[in-house]
């Protein structure tokens, strides 16, 4: 069987693991990002640099994006538009507001090509497992032609509904993400305080009711101090928490866990820690 072509449009932490999985499946990918150390990254783990997005579009049917923001993703939805082929599927992966994903989803049905809104539960180093969730939502017919592309990376994929069901998915997801982080944190420095060995807290507690996913995750660093294999920056973090405080207020829903421990985030950013990874 030829090898399949895939597209991926940003190559940072979260795009790179899954072009990464997605070529350990068997997939050949084409990848675009705009700085050239993660293009070669991608040409390392053998995978091929596209020097723009429209050379991406020409070679793939089915791409994904990985973002960093609203202004990016409606620059890359107006290159795939005028390069993609008629039936192309663009899976989106981004946390962003709806509203912009719904305006690049319009940009592209334009030229017959289907964005879907696929957003991601997982950090960089679980996706580097491929140990990540896609909450897919829009298009059935274009979801089940790109289920063989997310069992390349994901190791579960749940269809959600009408686009932009996967957006709020996500947004529901991270106010807990955002919680457990500061939660576990608090946790740790008080075992640590208490004189407790903070390895051996980290296995009875996450073995027992007071455990969660980003104790799991995240408790190994906060046991060693190293926090070096960064899962995602402080900054990026802050652009989704603001996106999931917006979301919340809109819908006149009360987040007071959310709000206070979005303020331990907001004091990270203010000591100069915006390029930290988050951990």
């Amino acid at each position: 069987m030829a090898q399949k072509t895939v597209g991926m449009i940003g190559l940072g932490i979260m795009g790179s693991a899954m072009s990464g999985n997605l070529i350990k499946s068997g997939f050949h990918v084409a990848g675009y990002d705009v700085l050239q150390e993660r293009l070669h990254a991608l040409e390392r783990e053998g995978g091929a640099a596209a020097r723009n997005c429209g050379e991406v579009a020409s070679r793939a049917a089915i791409m994904l994006t990985s973002l960093p923001s609203a202004e990016a993703l409606l620059e890359t939805a107006n290159a795939l538009a005028s390069a993609a082929h008629a039936n192309s599927i663009v899976i989106e992966t981004s946390t962003l507001p709806i509203a912009v994903k719904e305006e690049a989803r319009k940009r592209l049905a334009a030229r017959d090509v289907t964005l879907l809104d696929c957003p991601l539960s997982g950090t960089g180093a679980q996706a580097r497992l491929k140990d990540l969730i896609v909450y897919a939502s829009g298009d059935r017919n274009a979801y089940t032609r790109a289920t063989e592309v997310l069992d390349g990376f994901a190791r579960a994929h749940y269809y959600l509904g009408e686009f932009g069901a996967g957006s709020k998915m996500k947004f529901v997801a991270n106010l807990l993400v955002a919680i457990h982080n500061v939660a576990a944190a608090e946790a740790m420095v008080l075992a640590m305080k208490a004189g407790l060995d903070p390895a051996m807290v980290l296995k009875v507690v996450a073995d027992g009711a007071g455990g969660s996913r980003m104790l799991q995750v995240r408790g190994p660093m906060m046991v060693s101090g190293n926090y070096s294999d960064a899962t995602m920056k402080v900054e990026v973090w802050q652009k989704d928490m603001t996106i999931i405080g917006d979301f919340a207020r809109k819908l006149d829903c009360p987040t007071p866990l959310f709000l206070t421990s979005a303020s331990i985030y907001t004091a990270a950013m203010a000591m100069g820690r915006r390029s930290d990874p988050l951990t």
